[in-house]
């Protein structure tokens, strides 16, 4: 009920021009964005649990809720259709996020870094298992050890490829 309440609040507060950007993303693809509406609750409902006091904030909770969320709108979304066309929508949905709901730019660069590496671990992963068979729990464990060696973004010149990043808010 309170994520309900949460994204009908964010709705709420969303200009006009915004909400017609989103609506021209997810009304052409019903399933795709049901899908990833689900993997954005379950997304954070595990990096919640999982790293209670860094997941909401820039912390390297975030850093393992986007690759996650990445990795689960792809898993959910290529049950239904093609790896590719996931992918596509995948990169498509996220990086709206970040411009329908901007950040500091050091946090914008954090978190679409963040996305690209659950969108690559995702397709890394495809040619050894059938997109039918995928499930969340494939991704936790990695992505938790991804993020155990997550480095400090310092700088938008900062390039750590193939590796989460998150801010030190210490």
């Amino acid at each position: 009920m309170r994520t309900f309440k949460v994204i009908f609040n964010t709705i709420k507060s969303m200009s006009f021009k915004k909400i017609l950007k989103l609506s021209s993303a997810v009304l052409p693809h019903p399933l795709f964005s049901m899908m990833s509406f689900y993997a954005t609750v379950k997304a954070f409902s595990i990096a919640q649990k999982l790293y209670p006091k860094t997941a909401s904030k820039n912390g390297e909770g975030n850093a393992f809720r986007h690759a996650f969320w990445c990795c689960l709108i792809m898993m959910y979304c290529s049950k239904i259709s093609s790896p590719e066309k996931a992918l596509e929508f995948c990169k498509k949905i996220t990086d709206l996020h970040e411009e329908l709901f901007p950040n500091e730019p050091l946090e914008t660069k954090m978190d679409l870094h963040n996305n690209k590496i659950g969108m690559d671990y995702f397709m890394e992963l495809l040619p050894g298992i059938h997109r039918q068979f995928f499930e969340k729990n494939f991704f936790i464990e990695e992505l938790q050890k991804k993020t155990a060696n997550a480095k400090v973004l310092k700088s938008l010149d900062d390039d750590f490829a193939g590796e989460l990043v998150y801010l030190d808010e210490k």
